[in-house]
């Protein structure tokens, strides 16, 4: 269907400039379908002349006096004979039960849909009008409404004696159209229209045909209700709408009305209009009008009104469906090809539409389902129209181009979840037309959604444009997941050119390894390693790929390339330890310090060749001697003996970048050339090293000099004298310092406790001035005192502690030590010691027990027997006696040296065992 743009009088004007610029195209507001089924059959060998439609089919009625009751499908239910002559008008009952119709053949009949029923009424005039009371399948009074070219409207009534036929109405010429509303009959004849209340049983208004206006019999009058109380009247080429409006008892609109009853109705005209086209239907839409237009034609510049058939024959315009506000504002115009529209005039266009209420339209729309259908009825032709939905809003806006005001329309829930699919399929293809790669990756997660297959589909096509990097950001790794083949093509392309590196690397990072065979795209990478198009980012890359497969050594090796700082993490965590060997120089430049706790700690495993080795043949850009003094010094600190070949290196390393350290490490290292030391230290001027190097090459006079000539350190060349035990050393020293006054006073100040200053002092020659030389001996006479006081002192406390060391071995020598017997031994531990008087003494007195089997030759002091023949037990004193305990024991009472004297007592007041023979002899 052609659809204009309309100006606002309603007319349709083309201006035609030397710029003219192309407006854009309006969105039709209804669409259009042929009417199907059985239909085109009928009409093939007949003409359409009438139609109605009710809730549940529709009524056609044509030229041969048929009416062919369908179905919305166009499919013929019944059909019904009804006349001989052409069907004007028909007309169902609310419920949908009945159909009335009228035919110029004078009759009017009335037929059930759902039974035997049938009326028909004999007029003898053409009959043009029918309209059925809307309760008539409810009410026995079976009322209806007609009317034709005899000028009389009647109202056909059933009683007890049959039908009763009162005339409403006649005297103002013929009755063309009549409808019924609730209690309201309007109906149209040649002086205009009327509209009567069955309540009141009376007429409520009269509105006067438009002047100018055709013959009603060329150019018929439509009435239609919109609602209850909305009538809207279409003749020639007026339009007005009127209101029906009750106890309001002033004159409105010139509008004629009976003032005698205080509840009567009137009627108020609020819209009203001209057009400039022929009005061959009109039906309400919504807030708005749908009128058939009838365009006429146009003499020198003007439209003829007056014309109602075609100046020449098959010249005659296609009809339009207009949409129109109650201004006159027009929202929208479709062109209809109807066939054989050339021929046709206005009155031969029928337009109706399908009951609805109107309700649910709200903001332009209806709801679903509540969408009214218009019938446009031409002899040949019937054409269904109906509201665009949301769906036909997309297909138009995608027909247009404008794919991306379709995918907002579908996203705001226009139209099925279906139709999502294709406005995607259809806006990608667009993109991928205007080359708008980028933009149409963007969109593929909100087009695609969950559709695994359309995902891989559009993966491959974008593959083939070799445009697949744009797309990989938006490809999903779950819901949908995708073939693993998918994902692998992927990141090939990504690896194929340096630009699209860095994206391989975080797309790498971010999915899940199980997505893809990690082989797959190892294999893809790895001949890139060696050319021109290696990147960091690849390389990264391919690490990140050889971890997943836990190739952790190819993933370190890489990681060192990179100097990435996670690498000695990466280390640990792994166990890479045999892995670093040929990574020493990556590791040093990349954190010296924690490369060098590694070296050093696993240097098992990297042996310090190795790691010198490397570091001295190092081709990178970097200070590798500086490394190598931060290996050899960290791993010298661990293990001294380790890596002592490289000492003499170490030498000149300490001396090139740290010297502080370069005498303790001379101190304690043996491993170095002595030669080779000095003149590192000579060419680095280094004295203190040198005058160490000098001293352990024999050279002391010369290590001598250094300190005194050159270092000009007195103390520290006494210090250095005072190592070598050497006299002839001093005598150097002391000669070397009367050469400068200053020195013989620094040296008499630093040579007590080593050498006499006397001597010192006896050999400086006559008449030397030595600078504070007073101050220096009062010094030195000083600390001799304080040092001779201390020396005293010490002795006092070396004599203390040897008394009172002396005493304590006294007392610990008077001890006894217990043997215990073989047979004790035999019972171990059950002996009570308690039983044994002198042995619980030797116990309180702390005695210590030995138990040995072996008794040697040794003999009592007392019975002189053998210990080995007795098998009972000894005691065995620090002067060297031994008793056995029963002799000791007699001894001792016999002599009676256990006593309580002071003198006997330990410190702790208890009692202790004395040998017989030293306390007899003493005694």
């Amino acid at each position: 269907m052609a659809s204009d743009h309309p100006s606002e009088n309603g007319a349709d004007e083309r201006e035609e400039d030397g710029d003219e610029e192309e407006e854009e195209e309006e969105e039709p507001r209804l669409k259009y379908q042929r009417f199907g089924g059985n239909v085109p059959s009928l009409l093939s060998t007949d003409a359409a002349s009438s139609i109605a439609i009710a809730e549940r089919m529709v009524a056609l009625g044509t030229h041969d006096g048929t009416v062919h009751i369908l179905d919305f499908q166009g499919n013929q239910v019944k059909e019904f004979a009804a006349h001989t002559a052409t069907v004007n008008d028909l007309c169902f009952d609310v419920e949908g039960e009945y159909i009335g119709s009228c035919s110029d053949d004078g009759s009017v009949v009335i037929n059930g849909l759902f039974s035997e029923e049938r009326l028909r009424f004999e007029y003898h005039r053409p009959m043009k009008t029918i309209t059925l009371d809307p309760d008539y399948s409810r009410k026995s009074s079976r009322r209806f409404v007609a009317g034709g070219l005899a000028g009389q409207l009647f109202l056909n009534t059933k009683n007890w004696l049959g039908y009763n036929k009162q005339v409403l109405h006649d005297g103002e010429g013929s009755i063309h159209a009549a409808k019924w509303r609730t209690s309201l009959i309007a109906w149209a004849n040649d002086a205009g229209v009327k509209v009567y209340d069955m309540a009141n049983n009376q007429c409520i208004t009269f509105i006067e045909r438009a002047r100018g206006s055709p013959r009603p019999e060329l150019l018929l009058p439509h009435l239609v209700w919109q609602d209850d109380t909305i009538l809207v009247i279409g003749w020639g080429t007026s339009v007005m709408v009127a209101a029906i409006r009750t106890n309001l008892p002033h004159r409105t609109n010139g509008v004629q009305k009976n003032m005698s009853v205080s509840n009567t109705k009137y009627v108020d005209i609020v819209a009203s209009f001209q057009t400039n086209y022929h009005i061959s239907g009109i039906a309400p839409y919504g807030d708005a009008l749908v009128i058939l237009a009838y365009i006429l034609e146009e003499e020198n510049g003007e439209k003829d009104f007056n014309s109602t058939i075609p100046s020449c024959p098959g010249t005659a315009q296609r009809p339009e469906v207009r949409i129109v506000t109650w201004k006159n504002e027009e929202l929208a115009t479709d062109a209809l090809p109807v066939h054989g529209y050339e021929h046709y005039k206005a009155k031969d266009y029928v337009l109706v539409h399908a009951p609805f209420t109107g309700s649910s339209y709200a903001g332009g729309q209806w709801a679903a389902g509540d969408e009214p259908l218009y019938y446009i009825v031409s002899p040949k032709d019937v054409v269904v129209a109906r509201p665009r939905d949301a769906e036909d809003h997309v297909s138009w806006l995608l027909q247009h181009g404008w794919h991306e005001k379709a995918l907002a329309a579908v996203e705001a829930g226009q139209g099925q979840t279906g139709l999502l699919d294709e406005v995607g399929s259809r806006y990608l293809d667009h993109l991928i037309v205007e080359r708008k790669y980028a933009e149409a990756a963007s969109l593929c997660p909100k087009l695609l959604r969950g559709s695994a297959s359309a995902w891989e589909r559009w993966v491959f096509h974008f593959a083939h444009l070799r445009q697949l990097p744009v797309l990989v950001p938006y490809m999903p790794t779950e819901n949908p997941r995708l073939r693993d083949t998918v994902y692998e093509v992927a990141l090939v392309a990504l690896a194929t050119h340096p630009s699209f590196h860095q994206l391989l690397l975080s797309t790498v990072k971010s999915w899940p390894a199980t997505l893809y065979s990690t082989s797959t795209v190892i294999s893809a990478i790895k001949p890139q390693l060696n050319t021109s198009s290696m990147t960091d980012s690849l390389k990264e890359a391919l690490a990140e790929l050889y971890i997943m497969g836990t190739q952790y050594e190819k993933a370190f090796s890489l990681y060192a390339d990179l100097m990435k700082p996670e690498i000695f993490d990466f280390v640990e965590k792994h166990s890479l330890h045999d892995a670093i060997q040929d990574k020493v120089v990556q590791l040093m430049m990349l954190d010296s310090k924690r490369a060098v706790s590694l070296l050093v700690q696993y240097r098992d495993m990297v042996s310090p060749s190795e790691v010198v080795g490397q570091l001295l043949h190092a081709r990178q850009k970097c200070d590798n001697r500086f490394f190598l003094h931060l290996y050899l010094h960290s791993l010298f600190d661990i293990d001294s003996k380790v890596g002592k070949e490289f000492h003499d290196l170490q030498v000149e390393l300490y001396a090139d970048y740290e010297p502080r350290m370069l005498l303790p490490f001379l101190h304690s290292s043996h491993h170095y050339k002595l030669e080779k030391a000095y003149e590192i230290c000579v060419k680095k001027d280094l004295l203190r090293e040198q005058a160490f190097i000098l001293a352990r090459m024999g050279n002391a006079k010369r290590a001598l000099a250094v300190y005194i000539n050159k270092l000009e350190d007195i103390a520290e060349a006494v210090d250095f004298v005072s190592t070598q035990h050497d006299d002839d050393l001093w005598e150097e020293l002391i000669k070397q310092c009367l050469q400068k006054p200053e020195m013989v006073g620094i040296l008499l100040e630093h040579t007590v406790g080593n050498l006499d200053p006397l001597y010192i002092v006896s050999m400086v020659p006559g008449g030397f001035e030595i600078p504070r030389l007073r101050d220096r001996l009062v010094k030195i006479i000083t600390d001799y005192r304080t040092e001779t006081s201390l020396r005293h002192g010490c002795n006092v406390i070396l004599k203390a502690d040897c008394v009172n060391l002396l005493i304590k071995y006294y007392k610990e020598a008077r001890h006894a030590i217990y043997l215990g017997s073989m047979e004790e031994e035999t019972r171990g531990k059950r002996v009570n010691v308690a039983s044994a008087p002198i042995i619980e003494r030797a116990t309180n007195t702390r005695v210590m027990v030995v138990k040995s089997r072996t008794r040697g030759n040794g003999r009592c002091c007392l019975c002189f027997d053998p210990f080995s023949i007795q098998n009972v037990n000894v005691v065995v004193f620090f002067c060297c006696h031994a008793y056995h305990v029963p002799c000791l024991q007699d001894g001792s009472d016999s002599v009676g040296i256990v006593s309580q004297s002071d003198d006997d007592n330990d410190d702790d007041g208890g009692s202790r065992m004395r040998c017989v023979l030293c306390t007899t002899a003493s005694g």
